[in-house]
């Protein structure tokens, strides 16, 4: 059974994710698209809802957001109970937002990396397990539900 990744963008971030997905479905992963699919003007919040919607349902196991900067979608994914969502650009946060994080979803800004470095984060954040552990506790205490002052 392979994984399921849930994609989404708006018209800024729509070649990149469409590159990315081609590469989801090189490596095996079943790709869940949720738009957009042209470069007419958008609302990204719309799609950052849909790929948010498949990975708290659990119909995928992560999600993959892009827009311009990855600003933008970050913050609309984050708005939704369950989900983690980290803007990456580089490899190395997105191996901490797996490893200590348990980040759930990937966002990235097409305006801030190229196809390349694009990849690589990717591969980085597929390949990265969530250590658990003491970021076990930490990461219950980001849902709302949690008590932040609690040990």
């Amino acid at each position: 059974m392979s994984r399921r990744v849930a994609v989404g963008a708006d018209h800024a971030g729509v070649d990149l994710k469409d590159e990315l997905a081609a590469l989801l479905r090189e490596r095996g992963f079943d790709v869940e698209d949720r738009g957009t699919s042209g470069h007419g003007s958008v609302d990204y919040p719309d799609f950052a809802h849909a790929v948010c919607a498949d990975v708290t349902s659990g119909h995928s196991e992560l999600g993959l957001l892009v827009c311009g900067t990855g600003l933008g979608m970050s913050m609309a994914a984050n708005r939704h109970l369950g989900i983690r969502a980290a803007l990456c650009a580089e490899p190395f946060s997105a191996r901490m937002a797996r490893m200590h994080n348990d980040a759930n979803v990937l966002c990235m800004g097409a305006r801030v990396v190229g196809a390349g470095l694009a990849e690589e984060i990717l591969s980085v954040f597929l390949a990265t397990a969530f250590e658990g552990g003491r970021h076990a506790r930490r990461v219950a205490k980001i849902e709302p539900a949690s008590d932040p002052t609690a040990d």
